[in-house]
């Protein structure tokens, strides 16, 4: 339990980013608003959850599997095939989903700091850039403040997910501006990011929408007489009702978007009859 109670802590983040921070979290990379990435197309849909049975659970990092013996040889060492495989048998399905939240969680983390340092923090450290305060703000909501989130109110959520049609419509703006498109592309290649800014900027509504799906998962297999028990059942109830106000919330807005439209074709046709 206190694993997962410290998971979102400063100790995940880590000193430095490399390449690896995308890649590992490639399986994310598909737009759970019904977008594969490009900035093309018609606007984002909101996303539907998963099923549970669809998370992968096959991980064995070396880092948990090593032996304090085997740690001397060095950080480019690692178990042959058939150990691998002999110690992911030992490994319980309880933690294979323990260790799936927490690497997650932790390659969510280090994706955050890509975008709150590495664009954000570089777009206001250039001040040269066509881009008007306001479109920062929309491009980016309050992202810095889900980066910083230490404590049980997932409201900051509700914002960013809301606003993440407003980000893909400036960043698709910014894209027709071909000095904006350069920056964004150099900044994508400088960072070895195989993925671009709006696959970075989904991952926030990606994740709030999961956490439920794996405290599930975490409950399934929990027994039920441990005392963590009712700790993670508290938290699987709790993230799925979040995720729920989210799709909610979600809902009403795209009902009221529609009204507007409804009611501004209606005002265009009486103003042609009149």
């Amino acid at each position: 339990t206190e694993l997962l109670l410290n998971m979102c802590s400063d100790s995940d983040r880590p000193v430095s980013l490399s390449s690896s921070a995308s890649s590992a979290s490639l399986p994310d990379s598909q737009s759970a608003f019904g977008s594969s990435g490009g900035l093309g197309g018609c606007p984002p849909t909101y996303p539907q959850h998963q099923n549970g049975s669809d998370i992968s659970l096959d991980l064995t990092p070396v880092a948990l599997l090593d032996r304090p013996g085997e740690a001397q040889a060095g950080p480019g060492w690692s178990p042959s095939p058939g150990r691998a495989r002999e110690r992911r048998m030992k490994l319980s399905h309880l933690d294979r989903v323990v260790m799936e939240i927490v690497e997650t969680e932790q390659s969510y983390v280090r994706d955050l700091r890509s975008i709150v340092e590495d664009y954000l923090g570089c777009i206001i450290d250039c001040g040269q850039l066509p881009l008007k305060p306001e479109q920062v703000s929309a491009l980016f909501c309050n992202i810095e403040d889900i980066y910083e989130f230490n404590s049980e109110e997932f409201d900051i959520y509700t914002l960013y997910c809301m606003n993440y049609p407003n980000s893909v419509s400036v960043l698709r703006e910014c894209m027709e501006n071909d000095s904006l498109a350069k920056f964004f592309r150099e900044r994508q290649a400088t960072l070895s990011h195989s993925l671009p800014l709006e696959t970075y900027l989904l991952k926030p509504v990606q994740r709030i929408l999961k956490y439920h799906l794996l405290l599930q998962e975490l409950a399934k297999h929990y027994d039920k007489s441990s005392p963590g028990y009712d700790a993670v059942e508290e938290a699987s109830i709790t993230m799925t009702a979040v995720a729920w106000y989210i799709n909610d919330m979600k809902r009403k807005q795209e009902h009221a978007t529609r009204l507007q439209v409804l009611k501004k074709g209606k005002t265009q046709e009486l103003i042609v009859c009149v």
